[in-house]
This record gives structure tokens, sequence and C-alpha cells, in this order.
């Protein structure tokens, strides 16, 4: 596997250059005491876990629900979620992993934290951590039960190492039960580590 990796590692002393700005205004912000740094975590949180995620749902949704739009996704997954108004901040390329009953998907980047900010927002703190970046490669099926999803033995696991160019989607099987649901109703079924891998989507309640 190859990585250019001369980006985004997230360790306090290797930032890239924006991230840095913000950890020094931050840090002023707090010392003047014009910002609470629990309010920054909640913000943080906020996107972390329900806005930005909400991008890649809608993309999910729409190759669910439309066939046209999914095989477009396959194909060109830049320029298919670009229709849809996410574009990534580096201008890297994406690139769609379809879960199927034989196949399933999990996204690691081994060497840093490459993400898909621009459809999952910011990486949660595990997909950072060096015991998931090894693990997810050598036992990925250990780890998935570690989020309590347990796999059939006969299911294939498929690790997709990011890298600063290329960053993936994983598009989850859609649910039983879901059959007659619109757009917004598919989104809601899709979670942020569905699309990462660590989870499958919702079914209806």
């Amino acid at each position: 596997m190859s990585h250019d990796h001369d980006h985004d590692h997230h360790h306090d002393n290797h930032l890239d250059p924006m991230a840095a700005r913000v950890r020094a205004l931050e840090a002023i912000l707090t010392q003047k005491g014009l910002i609470d740094p629990a309010a920054i975590d909640a913000i943080v949180e906020t996107y972390e876990t329900k806005v930005g995620p909400r991008n890649g749902a809608k993309v999910v949704a729409k190759a669910w629900s439309d066939a046209a739009y999914a095989d477009w996704l396959k194909r060109d997954a830049t320029a298919a979620i670009a229709s849809l108004g996410f574009t990534g901040r580096q201008g890297e390329h994406m690139q769609a992993v379809f879960n199927t009953p034989e196949t399933h998907n999990l996204v690691v980047c081994t060497l840093c934290s490459c993400y898909p900010w621009s459809v999952l927002g910011l990486p949660p703190v595990w997909y950072k951590a060096p015991p998931y970046r090894s693990r997810a490669v050598i036992d990925p099926r250990g780890v998935l039960e570690e989020f309590g999803l347990t796999l059939s033995a006969e299911t294939k696991i498929r690790v997709w190492d990011s890298t600063a160019e290329l960053r993936y989607l994983v598009v989850p099987m859609r649910p039983e039960g879901s059959e007659k649901l619109d757009e917004a109703a598919l989104a809601d079924l899709v979670s942020r580590d569905s699309m990462i891998g660590t989870g499958l989507a919702r079914v209806p309640a």
C-alpha cells in the first residue's frame, strides 16, 4: 500500500497549517476568557456526529432510491457527490464502495487519519487512534465485533486504506422494511459508522 501522507497528521506537533491556526486562535480566545472550551467541545461533537455525517447519509439515501445515481456513484463518486453540493476541502477524490451480502467494506487510514470530511464531517477519535489504524488491517473481523458488529464467517471483509488523494465512502446495504420510505427517511437510517464500515444501516422502527 502506497501512501503519500504529507497532510492531516493529527498530532499536536504535526498539525496542518489550517488546524494549527485554529488551535492557536482557540488558545488565545480561551486565555482571554472569550470562549468556553466546553462550548467548543460541544460544537465539535455536533459536527462529528450530527451535522457532517448527514451529507453522506443523503448520498447513500439517493443511491438506495435512484439506480442511475448509484451507478454514477460507482463510476465517479467524486462527481456524483459533488452534484449534491458536497466537495472535498483539498480536492481529494472519492470512491464509493458498496456493501453486499458477500462483501463488507471497512475504511481505515493506516498512517494517519485521512477522512472524507466533505461527507462525514470530523473524524471520530477512535478513527485516528493507533489501535484502530493497525488492527483494522490485521484483524478486521475482531475490530468489527468490538463495535458490536458480528458478520457471518462467509462474509468477506475488504479493508480500504485512505490516502491524501483518495478517500472512501461505504454505502451500506439498504435495510429490509425500508422499501416505502422517501430519501429523507432513508437518510435517517444511515449512521456515520455505517459509512465507515464499523456499523450497519439502522432497520426502520
